[in-house]
């Protein structure tokens, strides 16, 4: 995230290094709790009476698992940004805020954690509540278990105000290093923040264009955290 000819003190290596861990950890999270459930998902929207219907119980119960270990490992990954920005707010208070909405972000996690255990543990009938439509994985889960679905629901746009607490960070990062590439990877979060709205949308309501939505996802999951962690990692002395 700086650039190894810019004069850096302690804290901000610190700040670093803990900012590319958490961005470790973080392309971990979404291999779990993203790529994997979402591929999932597209699936089961396109199998009828198959392999899904016939294991929908085990499969039900392994996405609610790894969605359980993605959101810890997210929470972890918040955890470190958080910890990363507070180190570099101390000598810039522009990453204050920062630090404030990746705190935001860890409750929403903690909230995610409520919903993965709801679905683990009623699995049962989920998958054909759903009936091959992603669309309805929202409403199956609110009748079944109202709590763990509002706490989903909740839980997501908490973290979604700990994204954008990760765009804010890299931004006053790309104005206080004057790197090139800390723009482009706040960048990159900002387009996955944009574009975690539309499969949010689609799980409410189906629209066309959702299933190409939910495959951009995924993507910009995993490139968003992959660009910070290999821009920053190799610039901590």
């Amino acid at each position: 995230m700086a650039n190894a000819t810019v004069p850096r003190g302690r804290e901000d290596e610190k700040g670093l290094f803990r900012i590319a861990t958490g961005a470790g950890i973080g392309l971990a999270a979404a291999l779990l709790a993203v790529v994997i459930p979402t591929g999932f998902l597209l699936f089961a929207s396109y199998d009828s009476g198959g392999f899904v219907s016939l294991q929908q119980t085990a499969l039900i119960d392994a996405m609610g698992l790894l969605i359980l270990a993605g959101a810890i490992l997210f929470l972890i990954s918040l955890f470190l940004y958080r910890r990363g920005f507070a180190h570099l707010r101390k000598v810039d208070s522009r990453f204050w805020a920062a630090s404030v909405l990746c705190l935001i972000g860890s409750i929403g996690f903690l909230l995610i954690l409520v919903a993965a255990v709801a679905i683990v543990g009623g699995s049962n009938g989920f998958l054909s509540c759903m009936n091959g439509h992603p669309a309805q994985a929202l409403s199956c889960l609110r009748s079944g278990n109202p709590v763990g679905a509002y706490a989903g629901l909740l839980g997501f746009w908490l973290g979604w105000l700990g994204g954008v607490g990760i765009v804010v960070g890299l931004s006053a990062g790309s104005s206080r290093f004057h790197v090139r590439e800390i723009a482009v990877e706040s960048l990159l979060y900002a387009i996955l923040l944009l574009a975690l709205i539309g499969p949010f949308i689609a799980l409410v309501v189906s629209f066309p264009g959702a299933e190409l939505i939910l495959v951009v996802v995924p993507v910009l999951s995993l490139l968003a955290p992959y660009f910070v962690f290999r821009g920053d990692r190799p610039l901590v002395t």
